[in-house]
């Protein structure tokens, strides 16, 4: 085993330790493979750019970590990051809970939307493995709690930012940006989708984790309901004609529920492989018994025709396994 995985090894047993004792989201999986060997990430997201994946996650009580793959089935950390953090703490605003980052490539500027104790930031940098920075240090909202902010740029390039407000359990809100893409328009917030369905109607009651795509015209927004320390932790999702809505969600959600041996599974985020094929990399707990650390899957998205409705999004249940390189 090199060095470089022995310290990172080690740095997973003090983040499993932490996140043990830690208030919420942290660092999931199911009983196929070694633990020891699974990608550690939760609330996961991919990024294909110049033929490397990057991952990006909830992991480090220090920030955000990447991992990068040629093949997205193996993973690795990066050389020359110090603990594998693409973000640092110390680069940005907040110094705790660190969740959910998404990383956009944009006009040669790199992207990267995250959870810093509990409020919703945005940092650069022009390298997918950083350091991302804020030039000024703060939220993109500073008057009240936020989490799990994610980029939609329209077709006709109107940037959007959906994110998670605690104004009814966990709901969700949507706001324009302006043109740096780092700053919020208040006066276009408006609600998408807050608890209504059964499935979802569990403490703390939670619509959180959007992302969204445009399909066959419509756009359809994939989130994460039931608590994430339940095992019956899922993903459904909802259709509008418009980015700003209104959204329906599809009746017969969740579309992504204990799939396989996986318990918890949730958060997630899709993309493009590199033979175009639509992806969606969710996480899942550790075992049926503990929640911490979390682990990273991919599976393909697929639609379903209807005749007079919208198309069905289709999870493939057959997913993925990734697995970290140890030496």
């Amino acid at each position: 085993m090199t060095r470089k995985a022995i310290l990172f090894l080690l740095v997973l047993l003090g983040s499993a330790l932490f996140y043990a004792c830690s208030d919420r989201k942290s660092d999931s999986s199911d009983n196929s493979g070694d633990a020891a060997t699974k990608v550690p990430l939760g609330d996961p997201f991919i990024m294909y750019h110049e033929g490397v994946y990057y991952a990006y996650g909830t992991f480090s009580e220090d920030g955000i970590i990447v991992f990068t793959s040629t093949d997205l089935k193996n993973w690795e950390v990066p050389d020359g990051l110090t603990n594998g953090l693409a973000l640092h703490k110390s680069d940005v605003w907040g110094d705790r809970w660190f969740w959910a980052p998404e990383v956009y490539h944009v006009d040669g500027t790199f992207y990267m939307y995250f959870s810093a104790d509990e409020h919703i930031c945005a940092a650069t940098s022009d390298n997918p493995l950083g350091p991302f920075k804020q030039a000024e240090k703060k939220p993109m909202i500073t008057d009240e709690k936020c989490i799990d902010n994610s980029l939609f740029v329209d077709e006709n390039g109107t940037p959007w930012l959906y994110f998670d407000r605690f104004n009814d359990g966990l709901n969700i809100w949507v706001a324009e940006l302006t043109e740096n893409l780092l700053e919020i328009k208040p006066e276009t917030m408006k609600p998408c989708i807050h608890v209504s369905q059964e499935w979802e109607k569990i403490w703390p009651r939670v619509n959180e984790g959007a992302y969204v795509i445009r399909h066959d015209g419509l756009y359809y927004m994939t989130y994460s309901a039931n608590s994430y320390e339940s095992q019956f932790y899922g993903v459904g999702f909802a259709t509008a004609e418009s980015p700003a809505g209104p959204w329906v969600k599809y009746e017969e959600n969740p579309i992504l529920q204990k799939p396989g041996n996986l318990v918890g599974v949730g958060h997630s985020a899709m993309f493009r492989d590199k033979d175009g094929v639509l992806r969606i990399v969710f996480h899942a707990h550790n075992s049926d018994e503990s929640i911490h650390p979390r682990h990273m899957y991919i599976s393909t998205v697929s639609f379903k025709e209807r005749n007079d409705d919208p198309d069905v999004m289709v999870v493939d249940e057959n997913y993925m396994v990734p697995q970290l390189k140890t030496d």
